[in-house]
């Protein structure tokens, strides 16, 4: 399946960007204002996390449910560490809170099954390729 999204500059330069995805409204990125942005929206980083914190409380919840398992909700924390990025090793620590399930296995093969979600997945197992290309105005 093939998608487009497409990114627009805004504000005279600076750095935050308008996302156009499939009909969504109001998406931005921006960059910290320690790095010259407004803070106006989550940076990349943000938006790379959230996306493995995300894709586990999503695949869980369908798991459960295909299971009828009590599951009344989750909660996920994705605790970043970047201090080494620059050296190729990016840290994320997911924790994940499954509302309404008390039995220690049901927990432990929520968790389980959470692994297998297609962000993390695509994060810790895939290749990714990456193709960038430059266009005048004129051709977008």
């Amino acid at each position: 399946m093939k998608k487009t999204i497409e990114v627009i500059s805004e504000r005279n330069s600076i750095y935050r960007q308008r996302v156009e995805l499939d009909g969504f409204e109001d998406l931005f990125v921006d960059v910290p204002e320690a790095y010259g942005g407004e803070g106006s929206a989550p940076d990349p980083h943000d938006y790379f996390d959230l996306s493995l914190g995300a894709c586990k409380a999503i695949t869980s919840q369908m798991y459960a449910r295909r299971k009828k398992w009590p599951l009344e909700g989750v909660s996920v924390k994705v605790n970043r560490d970047d201090s080494e990025e620059r050296r190729g090793t990016y840290r994320l620590e997911v924790v994940m809170t499954f509302h309404g399930i008390e039995d220690p296995e049901q927990l432990a093969r929520l968790e389980e099954i959470s692994h297998k979600c297609p962000i993390h997945r695509l994060m810790t197992a895939s290749t990714v390729e990456v193709t960038t290309r430059t266009t005048s105005a004129a051709e977008a």
